[in-house]
């Protein structure tokens, strides 16, 4: 299904450096990408024999594709950390990405220590150092670090100044004039070395206009001599230079996370933009859609805006930029510092890179009204709409962050617990967490729960609390998290998700009653969303733990079934029951199996059974039991509900 006309939506691209987001009709983020021009870039896309036409995973996403959405920038450099950071948020299934999270390098300029140096760092770190990047070009990186350490004479050494100074005479690099000497008395005072790294640091923030005059003059001097090999250095260095010094703002690790809310108003739709600024670099944005009369104040618009956003929203940064004064900020600055735990403060920056941010998302706001603002409302019915049915459903105040919990085991065996997070009516992946069961063994899922929910509840490092609790299954564990938030003397609504005879979502279980939505409702599409997210993502973390052998299921125990038996036998009988009930002569029969290794599997789920001794060869260990008590389902996946198909699943 296609939320709207591609080609429609084509040509109002702008001629824009910024990043596209490829959408699913689902919601799901297929593909992050940046462009320096956003209107031929994704054209491309769309385009039979251009581009990316020849690519089959291309060529499937793009069937795939139900809208995209996309976020201007001041330049491609800043679309690459927008990029990078949206891709690391999102990690969309069509996207390459990295395992080692190792990003893009940065430069780091160790102005913690007494005599500062240049070092490469492939990522930023909170250790008071002022980091410049990151780029694209890890030779190029390389290169402007020998550029301005040459430049400015900055040293190269791991000494340990000042302890060491004098202990040994200035290295070759003293000797060539490429390092002042600070390791050695009397040769360049504390004072004068710092001023040289203000200086680098000056010309790493972008003012080198000076120095590319300069090695332009020296680059004609050397071709005029004839020294052609020299004029070719210095012209390589220049386009080092122009290709790492794309408009660069630094990301300083002190960085206070900021919030940039602008709008952008028509006749009766406003458009509000917020961008998301965390520890120096852009991370994000959201748009949301308020109506208001052409009569209203943009104060009064913005006014009710941050009140409601951030009333609902769980967390407040520390400074949020605005283009002109909000209404009563005294008390709503109270307001927010009470929440927030610390003072927040409410700008409006009339230079430097906070006004140019602020600029930047206002130009995203006129765009989004003047293009995009039907499927923004057709956005928010989906999920902030659907967030404030399930509020009224439940009559609770808030359902703005919803946390969903599961738990995953293979008959007992090394069970795991995901939570989900939705926030606003969409998930943030960042939030999610995962469990390994500590305390619980066999397959408890009640017990399982209770641990999980009091690791959660007691550390505040897992997030805020959220607004309402919702449980994968009913009456029981519903039970178990009120009884453990009691423990806690925590007060949050705790919703048990039903499915019916069909695995679809039913309703939900709520103060000891079942509560339906009305058919076809965004809250019921909303909570179904959330449960088989949360169900997937339990799912996904056991499958990855199996992968790497670090758990396993019943059958590794049964003598002689290695990894291609057990597979035979998992494809072959699909649930351990059916595996349960078969006679040896079945077993037998797969091609993968043959007497002995099947008269082992039968002792194994048999050891009572006397007939089954003829087909043991002489000396085998009849007395392996199945770890299951009487009675109990044994199947592959035991956080099914009742009524669930508890087929095996062959990884």
């Amino acid at each position: 299904m296609k939320i709207f006309d591609i080609e429609e939506e084509l040509k109002k691209l702008p001629h824009l450096p910024g990043v596209y987001l490829m959408h699913s009709d689902s919601e799901e983020i297929l593909y992050v990408g940046k462009a320096v021009d956003l209107h031929n870039r994704v054209r491309q896309y769309f385009r039979k024999g251009h581009g990316h036409g020849g690519s089959p995973k291309i060529t499937k996403m793009v069937s795939q594709i139900a809208y995209f959405e996309y976020i201007i920038t001041g330049s491609e450099m800043e679309a690459l950390v927008l990029e990078c950071n949206l891709i690391k948020e999102h990690r969309p299934r069509y996207n390459t990405l990295m395992t080692d999270d190792k990003g893009y390098p940065y430069i780091r300029v160790t102005v913690n220590e007494e005599y500062p140096r240049l070092l490469y760092s492939h990522q930023m770190r909170r250790d008071h150092s002022k980091y410049f990047g990151p780029y694209t070009d890890g030779k190029a990186v390389h290169d402007i670090i020998v550029l301005v350490q040459k430049l400015f004479r900055l040293r190269t050494c791991n000494r340990n100044l000042p302890r060491d100074i004098g202990k040994e005479r200035p290295c070759l690099y003293y000797q060539i004039g490429q390092c002042s000497g600070p390791c050695s008395e009397g040769l360049v005072s504390k004072e004068e070395y710092g001023e040289q790294i203000r200086q680098a640091i000056s010309f790493l923030k972008g003012d080198n206009k000076e120095l590319m005059s300069r090695l332009r003059q020296q680059m004609k001097d050397y071709a005029a001599e004839m020294e052609f090999e020299k004029a070719a250095e210095v012209r390589d260095l220049m386009e080092s230079i122009s290709h790492i010094m794309d408009k660069q703002r630094m990301n300083d690790t002190n960085a206070d996370n900021r919030d940039i809310v602008a709008y952008a108003r028509g006749e009766k739709d406003t458009v509000i933009t917020v961008f998301f600024v965390r520890d120096g670099q852009l991370i994000g944005r959201e748009n949301h859609h308020m109506s208001a009369e052409p009569e209203e104040e943009d104060a009064s618009v913005l006014t009710e805006f941050i009140k409601q956003y951030y009333s609902s929203t769980p967390y407040i940064p520390k400074e949020i930029l605005t283009r002109i004064p909000i209404r009563e900020p005294e008390v709503l600055l109270s307001y927010l510092s009470e929440k927030k735990g610390q003072k927040v403060q409410l700008l409006q920056p009339q230079r430097g890179d906070k006004a140019g941010l602020l600029k930047l998302a206002e130009d995203n706001a006129k765009l989004v009204l003047e293009q995009d603002m039907e499927r923004i409302k057709r956005k928010e019915k989906r999920t902030i709409g659907a967030v404030r049915e399930i509020a009224e459903i439940l009559n609770i105040p808030n359902a703005s962050r919803m946390e969903a919990f599961d738990i995953s085991n293979i008959s007992g065996y090394h069970s795991v617990a995901s939570m989900v997070v939705f926030e606003n009516g969409e998930p943030r992946r960042n939030a999610y967490r995962k469990f390994r069961l500590r305390t619980v063994e066999g397959p408890d899922d009640y017990a399982s729960m209770k641990e999980v929910l009091t690791r959660r509840y007691t550390n505040d490092k897992l997030g805020p609390l959220p607004d309402v609790l919702m449980m994968d299954g009913g009456k029981g564990q519903v039970h178990i998290a009120e009884m453990v938030l009691d423990s806690l003397g925590l007060e949050i609504p705790v919703c048990g998700m039903v499915k019916d005879d069909h695995h679809r979502t039913r309703g939900l279980y709520y103060k000891d009653k079942e509560v339906s939505f009305p058919k076809g409702s965004e809250a019921m599409h909303m909570v179904t969303a959330l449960q088989d997210e949360t169900h997937r993502f339990a799912i996904t973390y056991h499958q990855l733990l199996r992968s790497k052998g670090q758990v396993h299921s019943i059958l590794d125990d049964i003598p002689g079934v290695g990894e291609k038996r057990r597979r035979a036998l998992l494809l072959y009988f699909k649930t351990i029951e059916a595996l349960q009930a078969a006679e040896v002569e079945e077993i037998a029969s797969l091609p993968e199996m043959d007497k002995r290794s099947a008269a082992s599997v039968y002792r194994f789920f048999h050891p009572e059974d006397e007939e089954s001794s003829a087909d043991s060869p002489p000396g085998e260990d009849s007395s392996l039991r199945s770890d299951s008590p009487p009675g109990e389902d044994s199947s592959l996946r035991s956080d099914s509900p009742p009524g669930e198909d508890s087929s095996l699943r062959s990884e």
